[in-house]
């Protein structure tokens, strides 16, 4: 190949070259859409006083609702052929075509990424065709702000909490040990252990996992005996809010998208897929002579969970993100299609699909 990307001697026709050019800007618009599985979890807690004269040191939060939707989805097979049909140089698959790194994310953003011609990852680049590549690594990608007075809390002590915030996420979500299945107990130690319906629902989450007590509501982990990640790499983009809550509660808004790229827990294996998790969670540091907590905890106020292929209507406890071929002809039908790099809106509860849940995600 002649240098500045010209094709030199190739066989390729000219009719086929052109056509792989527009298709290249454009995108494929009759390329299947990924077969992986998708799931959106929802759970809130009740924000509201309760009723009654109870004692000023006697708040007991209502134990939350929980509500979820499947969606299933997959890897784009059909369109990853016709890349190596016309990519014989793999123009496509270089990764100096993604631009510089994001900056990051101080505000909801207005559009979602925009879609990126296919490419294949690698297990040396494994966010290969996926908006990810041009995130931030782990907690890099997780925007802190600059820290005020607010509610009962100084400067200083918005600050502490804030970082302690984002080291709830980084345990919940990015610790190798946690995703590798083990126990978070180090997030779990950050919250307040007086909230009677959280300390439930984690108790039966490690110890018999279900729809509605599942580990994953919170944490991410992956069952190592059938699934690991690939380098030690996870992208992550998404920001940190904060207000004064109720009863003068420093109230911290999370709102993160993490990308975790894996293959089959069979040595050697290279059938690369991408889970992708976004999670909302509302936290208050409250203020100890008004609520009963401990010191460097804080109390759940709502949590939720958006999932591509993380697992389809499975409740095992970890994320069984669908690998092989078989998945990708995709089994679901109805329901819109989602996207799951979409951060323009909050997670929203869904109407589901016509097989009990299971959507279709465009991209992974």
């Amino acid at each position: 190949m002649n240098a500045g990307g010209e094709r030199g001697g190739s066989s390729v026709p000219d009719d086929v070259w052109e056509q792989f050019l527009r298709d290249s800007v454009e995108g494929v618009a009759d390329a299947p859409k990924e077969p992986s599985a998708r799931a959106r979890v929802v759970t809130e807690r009740l924000r509201d006083e309760p009723a009654g004269t109870e004692g000023w040191r006697t708040y007991t939060p209502r134990p939350p609702r929980r509500k979820k939707g499947w969606y299933l989805v997959g890897f784009l097979a059909a369109v990853a052929l016709l890349v190596v049909a016309l990519d014989p140089w793999r123009m496509i698959g270089s990764s100096d075509t993604s631009g510089p790194p994001l900056a990051q994310e101080s505000e909801r953003p207005t559009e979602a990424p925009p879609v990126e011609p296919a490419r294949l990852p690698t297990l040396d680049e494994p966010f290969k065709g996926s908006p990810a590549l041009r995130w931030a690594n782990g907690s890099a990608g997780i925007t802190v702000p600059a820290a005020r007075a607010t509610g009962w809390m100084s400067r200083t002590q918005v600050e502490k909490a804030l970082r302690q915030t984002r080291d709830f996420l980084v345990s919940s979500n990015l610790d190798p040990a946690v995703l590798r299945g083990e126990r978070p107990t180090k997030a779990i130690a950050l919250i307040n252990p007086h909230q009677r319906d959280v300390k439930d629902y984690l108790a039966a989450a490690f110890r018999t996992p279900g729809e509605d007590d599942d580990p994953l509501l919170l944490f991410s982990r992956f069952d190592p005996s059938y699934a690991r990640l690939v380098g030690d790499v996870v992208k992550a983009r998404g920001r940190i809010t904060y207000r004064e809550g109720e009863r003068g509660a420093l109230q911290v808004t999370t709102d993160v998208t993490y990308v975790y790229p894996v293959v089959p827990a069979e040595a050697g294996s290279d059938d690369i897929v991408r889970t992708i998790v976004r999670r909302e969670v509302v936290l208050n540091w409250d203020d100890p002579s008004k609520i009963i907590t401990e010191p460097g905890t804080f109390s759940l106020v709502s949590y939720k969970a958006d999932m591509t292929n993380g697992g389809c209507d499975t409740h095992n406890g970890y994320f069984t993100p669908e690998f092989g071929t078989e998945g990708s002809a995709g089994t679901a039908t109805g329901g819109e299609a989602v996207d799951p790099y979409d951060r323009t809106t909050e997670i929203a509860e869904g109407t589901g699909s016509t097989d009990g849940g299971c959507r279709t995600a465009t991209r992974s």
